[in-house]
């Protein structure tokens, strides 16, 4: 099945882009999420007739994310976690702890745009990577000390 994808998708391309996909992977996932549309004549004529702006919109957004990730990059997140007799941290920082502390710096992103395979577990300065877009990606450090 032609898709026609509403947004940046990580995974699977840039807005506007024509994909083919299976059928269950756009009507199960893709098109419920709003992330594409099928592709029809319809949708065809009004995406060529709306690039101009488009590509205008995609620009700014651009500029405004490598401005977030040049603050991201800028960062470095602190955590106190306790450990126990033989110093192993008790818990970890996990996705959503990043989160949490990035929004309370007026930062939001979304779980997916972290990229960490696990949790983290050991005390000390990690680098967390994190994907804005396709295109901008950073950075930023993570202190895990104990408490």
């Amino acid at each position: 099945m032609k898709v026609i994808l509403k947004k940046d998708y990580i995974h699977l391309g840039r807005e506007a882009e024509i994909k083919d996909v299976r059928d269950g992977y756009a009507r199960n996932f893709l098109i419920p999420k709003g992330i594409a549309i099928i592709s029809t004549d319809g949708a065809m004529k009004s995406l060529k007739t709306s690039e101009e702006r488009r590509k205008k919109k995609l620009e700014q957004k651009k500029k405004a994310l490598e401005e977030m990730a040049k603050k991201i990059s800028e960062i470095t997140l602190s955590f106190s976690k306790t450990k126990n007799e033989e110093g192993h941290m008790f818990g970890s920082v996990a996705k959503s702890d990043i989160i949490k502390a990035l929004k309370a710096v007026n930062i939001e992103i979304d779980k997916e745009q972290i990229d960490m395979p696990s949790s983290l577990k050991e005390f000390g300065v990690s680098e967390v990577k994190i994907n804005l877009s396709i295109d901008v990606r950073t950075s930023l450090k993570v202190n895990i000390t104990a408490a």
